[in-house]
C-alpha cells in the first residue's frame, strides 16, 4: 500500500512565489530589451516591441566574436578542469591518506577568499607571461577557480562507488587505468556530466576575472555586457539588449539538461 501523502497548500504557494521572484529580473531584462531607450526609463508593460535596440548592439559590436571567446574559455576551462581533477579524486577517494581530509577543506578554503586578494598577483603574472588578454590566460585561471568544486564534486561520486566493484576487478587484473575507463568513469558519468555542466555555467558567469585580465583580444560576454556601462551613463535597452543575447545560450543550455543536472546533483543521495 503506498503512503502518499500531500504537501500543505503554502508548500506549493511559497515554491511559485519563489521561481517568481528567481524570474522576473530575467522577464523585466527581457521586456526591456524590446524597448528603446526613452521607454526603457518608464516601468510599463505597455509599449509597442521593436527590434532596433538588437540591430543597434550589432552595429556597435561584434556579438559572435564575444560568443566565440565566451565558448572556447568555459568548455576549455571545463574540459582542463576534469582532466585534472578526475584522477585527483580518484587517488583521495580509494587511496586516502591521514590528511586527505585536511587536503579537501583547504582546496574549499581557496573559494572563501576574496577574489580581489589575488587580483594584483594573477594580474602581474599573466602581463609577465604574455598571458594577458588571451584566451589562454583566461582559461587557466577559470580552470584555477573552479578546480576546488570540480575535485570535491568527482571525490563525492567516486566515493559513493561501491567498492566491492573495484574488488572484482582487481581480482580479474584490471589496472587503475582500466578500473577508471571501464568502470568508475561510466558508474560515476551522471555526476561528472553534473559537474561538467556546473563547470560550463560558472566559467560562461565569471565576470570579475574577465573584466580585469581581458579587454579586446579574448574578451567573453560578459566584458560585452559591461561594455554599456559608461561615463556618459547607463543605456538601459541597450544593456538589457546585450544581457539577454549573453545569456540565452547559456539559459537554453540550463533547460535542456536540467533533467541530466538534477539527476547528477543527486548522484548517490538515495541508495
Amino acid at each position: 500500500m503506498n503512503d502518499q501523502r500531500k504537501s500543505p497548500w503554502w508548500v506549493g504557494v511559497l515554491a511559485w512565489t519563489c521561481a517568481l521572484l528567481l524570474f522576473f529580473p530575467i522577464f523585466w531584462v527581457a521586456i526591456t530589451a524590446f524597448k528603446t531607450e526613452q521607454q526603457a526609463y518608464t516601468p510599463s508593460l505597455l509599449f509597442v516591441p521593436t527590434l532596433a535596440t538588437f540591430g543597434e548592439v550589432f552595429s556597435r559590436s561584434n556579438y559572435l566574436a564575444f560568443v566565440q571567446n565566451s565558448l572556447i574559455v568555459s568548455l576549455g576551462s571545463t574540459l582542463l578542469c576534469l582532466l585534472l581533477a578526475v584522477p585527483a579524486a580518484y587517488s583521495m577517494a580509494f587511496f586516502p591518506t591521514r590528511r586527505t581530509q585536511k587536503l579537501l577543506l583547504w582546496m574549499l578554503s581557496t573559494k572563501m577568499m576574496p577574489a580581489v586578494g589575488v587580483l594584483i598577483p594573477i594580474y602581474l603574472l599573466a602581463k609577465g607571461s604574455g598571458l594577458l588578454d588571451t584566451v589562454t590566460g583566461l582559461t587557466l585561471v577559470y580552470t584555477l577557480i573552479n578546480l576546488p568544486i570540480a575535485v570535491w564534486m568527482a571525490y563525492t561520486y567516486f566515493n559513493d562507488v561501491p567498492r566491492e566493484i573495484l574488488e572484482a576487478a582487481r581480482i580479474d587484473g584490471a589496472n587503475a587505468w582500466q578500473e577508471m575507463v571501464y568502470l568508475l568513469l561510466p558508474t560515476a558519468m551522471p555526476g561528472l556530466a553534473s559537474t561538467a555542466l556546473l563547470l560550463v555555467i560558472l566559467s560562461w558567469n565569471e565576470a570579475f576575472w574577465s573584466l580585469n585580465l581581458s579587454s579586446v583580444n579574448a574578451a567573453p560576454l560578459t566584458v560585452f555586457i559591461a561594455s554599456y556601462s559608461n561615463p556618459e551613463g547607463l543605456f538601459w535597452a541597450k544593456l538589457s539588449a546585450a544581457s539577454l543575447l549573453a545569456i540565452a545560450p547559456i539559459m537554453a543550455l540550463g533547460w535542456l539538461a536540467q533533467k541530466q543536472l538534477v539527476r547528477g546533483l543527486t548522484f548517490g543521495a538515495v541508495k
